[in-house]
Order: structure tokens, then sequence, then C-alpha cells
């Protein structure tokens, strides 16, 4: 097998994989997807799950599995060859799957299906995987005429072109900024460790002094403790305006005119709007929540805004007493937003006698990863095992690790790599990606594929200090990113389907598909948990429990201000994807202003151009479902609320495999809500999510 992204044998070889293999790979795939089109098309005998949808979920299968390794490898090693070479290929496998959402005879041969009396003999799986089927058909404009057909492909292409430029122009934005000082009154307060990775920076390129960037790790740490006032003012206008049409001037220079994302978002939307319409809808976001659990628009903005109305006093609480905290101990009289976290932390250590980087220093990776490990193994009877030095398995850099999951008999079950720190040519953020699902293989002896997924954050990596290597520290935030990617991981893993449109994340809506990953989160608050994932990483001591008792006292700790902030961006992309008319003249940055001035405490400055990196929406799936995250925290507030209710703690077997039955295993094979109901009896309500954020109404 010369070319490594046609070979489906086994986890992807990424230390073969070059760029020569990409276009050959694409093109020998789609060539095979089109004839089994065709030859499924041609058959005479009634379509039965057999000889119509087998066949074409075998091939697709291999398609998705290798453009799913090239995009992967474009999001954590971006290169100009490697962009270059997924760049021309994305629209030829975008047209591909667009064209096979319209093709008139399979949604014809999917309707007979489903109308036979084969139908009532499929499994419950498969009768899902049927009806979504005839769902996306419609969604995909199969039933459109001839020129409408061809508009609505033409949109598809386009809008896969615009989404990744989006993304590639965030990513040069980001990786073209660096503040560079030898100032050390400039550093004043930044903490040791990331000091140190500054230095380092600086001596990569022969300067001395500290590099400073705009990735998550060196950013926030300087946003959050630095003292020098014009500092996070630099920072903070370098990162705020990314990708836009402004230009940085002077030390900060890290936008241009090629990388303005402002002219992409408007066509994005504009193209968005006509492929709604082509297909008979008033909106995109009627098209969005076809597939999603909430059902219109209103209901949704109904939502939102009544959590609103719930979280804006404690966000107005929270306001006031940071900015009196700044006035009267900082000499911060007008709070910028380059001040917000600064004085935030500065606040918080005055309340509850202790600083992020307190707790940071009990949270080593090797003591965090395994902590983790140990709570999932404990709840679902899984064991996982490092295999990164199995040297049959191949990595796309020297930092990820491998591990293998199994069950209670021994049986692998699951694996997943992870990728943890940040660097230079990988996006930003923190996701989970499938790299295979699980499915039942005909090759005579029926076979379980056994699934894998990519784990991807953005952290600070272990530094040399003095000559020895410390490890990498985590935040407790970061240790709630990493259990919260990990939940994601999960779903996918530890699915018990067996036909692939249906397992693991495949097919589950949107806006409950953060229910496992957000569940995950709360258990970072448990001491039961904590002390076994805990040691200080000179002391070797455990979390104390005074500590602990601190952090839970500020849980909550601007719980308003932080609700506020996820409703806005939700409101924001509903409202882009819902009644924003682009012929009215109307900004969209004036219908954001407009959104803060009715919902938010905080407003920030008018050279702010967060739209401009709104990934969630213009790049990546969240269009006119960001509210999922929020949606979703009602799920897995009240899912989680069955262990407050258990008088036998967190880690609990017994809820552990309830949950693992009737959520994690089922993956798509039913609805959300059935699934929610299997587990707790009801539908959701929301009074969990409000006490967990410390707003239930006393």
């Amino acid at each position: 097998m010369t070319n490594p992204l046609l070979d489906f044998s086994g986890l992807p070889r990424f230390s073969d994989i070059q760029t020569k293999h990409i276009d050959p790979a694409v093109k020998e795939l789609l060539a095979r997807g089109r004839s089994i089109v065709e030859a499924v098309l041609c058959e005479v005998a009634a379509p039965t799950w057999q000889n119509f949808v087998q066949p074409m979920t075998d091939v697709h299968e291999h398609i998705s599995r290798a453009w799913g390794q090239v995009s992967h490898l474009n999001a954590v090693m971006n290169s100009p060859e490697l962009r270059k070479a997924y760049n021309s290929n994305l629209p030829i496998v975008t047209k591909y799957y667009a064209e096979l959402a319209q093709n008139q005879a399979l949604f014809e041969k999917f309707k007979k299906l489903h109308n036979s009396s084969e139908f009532k003999h499929l499994s419950r799986a498969q009768k899902r995987i049927v009806e979504n089927e005839l769902r996306d058909f419609r969604l995909g404009g199969a039933e459109l005429k001839s020129e409408q057909k061809k508009r609505f492909l033409s949109i598809q292409e386009e809008l896969s072109i615009l989404s990744s430029r989006f993304s590639d122009n965030l990513l040069d934005a980001t990786n073209n900024f660096m503040l560079h000082t030898e100032n050390v009154e400039d550093v004043s307060g930044i903490p040791n460790d990331e000091l140190q990775t500054a230095r380092e920076t600086a001596k990569k390129d022969s300067d001395s002094g500290w590099k400073f960037t705009l990735h998550a790790p060196s950013y926030q740490p300087i946003m959050q403790y630095a003292d020098n006032r014009e500092l996070r003012r630099k920072m903070y206008y370098a990162y705020s305006t990314r990708a836009s049409e402004i230009e940085l001037t002077g030390p900060c220079s890290s936008s241009k005119a090629d990388w303005d994302n402002s002219p992409l978002i408007y066509k994005i939307l504009e193209l968005r709007k006509e492929e709604a319409q082509l297909l008979g809808f008033d909106c995109y976001a009627d098209v969005s929540l076809a597939s999603k659990m909430a059902s219109t628009p209103k209901q949704i903005l109904d939502f939102l805004v009544n959590l609103a109305i719930k979280a804006k006093p404690y966000a107005k609480l929270d306001l006031e007493e940071l900015c009196q905290f700044a006035s009267d101990q900082l000499g911060l009289n007008k709070l910028e937003s380059w001040d917000l976290a600064y004085a935030s932390e500065k606040l918080r250590v005055a309340r509850y006698a202790f600083s992020d980087m307190d707790v940071k220093q009990y949270f080593p990776e090797t003591k965090v990863l395994a902590g983790m490990f140990k709570l999932v193994q404990s709840l679902y009877c899984i064991t996982i095992t490092s295999s990164e030095e199995n040297p049959s398995i191949q990595f796309w850099h020297p930092d990820v690790k491998f591990f293998n999951i199994n069950d209670s008999d021994g049986k692998l079950i699951g694996q997943f790599y992870v990728d943890l720190y940040a660097r230079s040519g990988k996006q930003g953020g923190a996701w989970m990606d499938d790299a295979i699902t699980r499915r039942r293989i005909e090759n005579g002896k029926s076979d379980i594929q056994t699934p894998a997924v990519y784990l991807n954050c953005n952290f600070a990596k272990p530094i040399n200090i003095n000559g020895q290597m410390r490890p990498a520290l985590f935040t407790h935030d970061e240790v709630i990113i990493l259990f919260h990617e990990f939940g994601h991981g999960l779903h996918h893993l530890l699915t018990q389907v067996e036909e692939l449109g249906v397992s693991g994340i495949n097919g589950v809506e949107w806006d409950a598909v953060e229910l496992p990953s957000q569940y995950m989160e709360n258990f970072c608050w448990e001491w039961e948990v904590l002390t076994g994932m805990t040691q200080h990483v000179d002391s070797g001591a455990p979390l104390p429990r005074e500590l602990f008792d601190k952090m839970i006292a500020a849980k909550n700790y601007q719980s308003g201000i932080q609700t506020l902030r996820q409703i806005e961006f939700s409101l924001f992309d509903m409202h882009l994807h819902f009644d924003f008319n682009l012929d009215k003249g109307k900004t969209v940055l004036e219908l954001l202003e407009g959104i803060r001035e009715q919902v938010a405490v905080i407003i920030p400055p008018r050279f702010n151009r967060f739209p401009n990196s709104f990934s969630h929406i213009f790049a990546g799936g969240y269009a006119a479902g960001y509210y999922s995250y929020k949606w979703a925290e009602v799920l897995s507030a009240d899912a989680y609320s069955m262990y407050e209710e258990s008088a036998d703690g967190v880690i609990n077997e017994k809820i552990g495999a309830q949950f693992r039955d009737e959520i994690l295993a089922v993956g798509g094979s039913r609805t959300a809500l059935e699934s929610f109901i299997a587990l707790r009896g009801r539908e959701p309500e929301i009074d969990a999510l409000l006490r967990h954020c410390g707003m239930a109404t006393k």
C-alpha cells in the first residue's frame, strides 16, 4: 500500500503521509465512491440494507477517514504546502458530498426502503439512519429543480472555501504577532513559568528578554497577571483585532489586509441565507434547527433571554464589586477591557486568599491524566493504558500521546490520541475529533471495528528550569477543558452501536452533543476526584483541603458575568442567522452592539472585532447552533444531579453504568430527548443548572 491515505487496515499512518499523497488519494476514493453509487442505482432488486445502504456506507467511510486525516493534519500541523493541498481538494470533496445529497435517484431508493416491508425488520439504529438520510436529502437540495440544484451546489463549494479561508486568516494573524521586551518592569507580576517560556521563545530568535504571542498559554497569563497596564492594553488590542481590517502599528504588528475576515463574514451570511431560501426556509436558522433538539428560533431566543433575565442581577453585582475593588485597591477608576482579567484575579486573591497560580502548582500533567483515567475507569468499568511506545503507532508530532481502552474482560474497545500543547501551525482552542468509528464489518468474521479519536488542547508545554525539565502544569480551568474534551471522546469511544451513521457522536443532535462533555466537567469540583489527581510539583503534597474549600467557595465567582457572555454570543449567532437583514445597511458589529446593550453588563471598546475570530460559527459547525452550549448545560447539570441525589458519593459505579448505558452507549441511535428520559425518567429541568451556577432562587 504505497499511499498511506488509502490504507484502512488500522490506525492512520501519520509518519508516512506526505502532501503528495493527498491529490491521488482524493481522486481514487471519490472515483470508488461514484462507482459504488452507480452500482447500487443499477441494482434492479428492491432496495435493502445489504444491497443498497451497506455498500455506500463502506465506501463513504473510507472517504471520510482519509479526508479526516488530511483535515486533522491541516488543523494541528498547518504548513504552506499542506494548506495548499487541503484547500485545493476541499471544494472537490465538498462538491462530491453535495452532489450525493442532491441525487434524486438515491433519494427515491431511500424512500422505497423506508416504505417497504423490509424497513420494519431493520434494527432501531438502521431505521434511524434511513430517517436521517431522508431528512438530509431534503436539506441537501434533492427536491430542487435542475437549475436550483446547480446553484445550491455552487453555494456549498463556495461556503467550504470561505470557511477554510476564515480559519487560515485567523491562524496567520495569531501566528504573526510577537511582542518583544527587554525591560524587566514590563513583565512585573507575570508568573515565573510563563516568563521562562517567553524567554525561551526569545532565545529561539536569538534575542534577549521576553517574547509574547497571542497563543493562549502566552496571552492569558499576561491579561491575568501583568502589572504593566500598557502591556495588557497592547496585547488586548492585538488579540481583539485579529483577522480584521485594523492594521496594528509600532511594536505590535499582527494584521494584514489579506487576513481580514470582515468580507468573508458577509459573504458567508449571504450564501447561507440564499441556501435557506432555495430549500424553502425563511432563514438559515430554520435549516440548522431541522436536525436539532430545539424546534424554532423563537424557542431558543426565549430560552436565552429568560436565562439572561435570571443571570443579569448576578452579573451586575459581580461588576459593581469588581469596579469598586479596582478603584479602591488598584487605583483603576475606570475599568477597561484589558483590566478585567487582572482586576478579577486580584479580587479573587483578596476575597478567597488564593490565586490560579497557587492551584496550578498542584496539577502536573502526568498526575492529572492519571487521575482523570482513574475516575472513568471506576465509573465505567474500563481500563486505560498507554501505548505510545508501540512502534506500529504513528504520530504527527513528538508531543502526542496514545492510549488504549479495554473493557472489564480485557477486550480492546477504544483508542485515543492526546495532543495537549500549543504551537505554531496548530489552530487555537480545544476540540475532539473522530479518527475511526465503531461499526460491524462484514468480512466473513463479522468483526467490530475499534473506534479512535483525537483529543486536542492548547496548553503550555513543559519547560526547562535550571537544566531540569518541569512538567506541564495546568490551571484548574485547563483541567476542566481537558475533562470536557475527554467527555466528547468517551461519547465516541464507549458506544455500543454497530451501525456507522449513528455510532458514537454520529447522528447525535448538535444541541445535545455537549451533554457528555459538560457532564464530565462537574467531576473537577469533587474532593473525591481531586484528591487522586493532584500533587504539588515541588513538594509532592496533594491538594490541601483548605485550598480546595477556597476553590469551592470561589466556584461561582463572577458566574453571572460568564453566563451573560455565553448568552451574548449565542444571541448574536442566532440573530445573525434568523432575522438579521443584510440589505438594511445594519452591520454585523451594530447587531452585536445592540445585543450587548440588551443583555451584557460589560461593553468592549469599539475597536474590538470579536466576530472576525468567531470560528465556531464561521469556520466550524456551530452556525445557528452556538446556543447548544447553554442548552446542553441544562441537560448535563440535570443528569449530574443524580450523583447529588445519591448517598454513595460521586465515584459511583451504578450511576456511571446508567449514564454509559443510556447516553454514551446509544450514540445517535435514538433521539437525545429519548435518551435523557431513559436516564432521568422525565424531561430535563433547568433547576440544576441554576443551582450549579449559584443563581438558584432562595
